[in-house]
């Protein structure tokens, strides 16, 4: 399913009791295995299962969404280039980018899938806005940009009313790899990072902040927990 950013702005959720939601932090970690990892989790939740966030910083790895085109990746090099089942088309992931995973069941929240959208994008706007860098959604191009340049994609699945895959924000990494692509299908499309906004360099720094902005959204009461999903990858 392809994410939808006709919307405006995104409001939090009014008096509704916040809905706990467990926080993985996994560390620094290949793109497979995480992904099998969550399609397993979605696929195994039932109605009572806890929402989850999972916090990522993935190797480096391109990867194309279910209607991507591989005419989109002009020249990966050595970097391995996987076909994965979210919506859109091509982006790169990589050391410096916090990628965050929102495994949520949209009905629980009282929110359909447009509204799901705007509301990260709406997170990532907010905690831009903390360091005082204006960023905005462009009609028809998912994601978050400052001046232009893409600062955060987005690539959402939604199986059974549950959502996996989720958002990447360049914080601070080696931006060349995006040469290599079309960035989300667009020719030319400039990419940018927090520090080179003047913002932080660190993911400690960002991380918490960003996580805070998207509970405040969703109407979460976040819950740490030490233990990783099960990595194992069998796929």
């Amino acid at each position: 399913m392809d994410a939808v950013t006709s919307c405006a702005t995104a409001a939090a959720p009014g008096d509704r009791a916040p809905q706990p939601a467990i926080v993985r932090d996994l560390g620094r970690q290949p793109y497979a295995p995480v992904w099998h990892a969550m399609q397993r989790f979605t696929d195994a939740r039932t109605e009572d299962t806890p929402d989850e966030l999972w916090v990522v910083e993935h190797d480096q790895v391109f990867t194309l969404g279910q209607a991507g085109k591989d005419e989109h990746v002009l020249a990966p090099g050595d970097i391995p280039v996987l076909h994965v089942d979210r919506g859109g088309q091509v982006t790169y992931h990589g050391p410096g980018q916090l990628v965050i995973y929102p495994l949520l069941q949209l009905r629980r929240l009282g929110i359909g899938v447009r509204d799901y959208v705007c509301r990260i994008e709406q997170a990532i706007i907010d905690t831009l806005g903390d360091w005082n860098i204006g960023a905005e959604r462009l009609e028809g191009a998912p994601g978050v940009y400052v001046g232009g340049a893409k600062v955060a994609a987005l690539g959402i699945r939604v199986r059974r009313g549950c959502t996996f895959h989720g958002l990447s924000f360049n914080v601070a990494m080696d931006l060349e790899p995006f040469r290599r692509i079309n960035p989300c299908g667009y020719q030319g499309l400039q990419v940018t990072s927090v520090v080179d906004l003047g913002g932080p360099s660190g993911m400690a720094a960002v991380t918490p902040v960003l996580l805070g902005h998207l509970a405040r959204q969703f109407g979460l009461a976040l819950e740490p927990a030490a233990e990783l999903p099960d990595l194992t990858d069998a796929a």
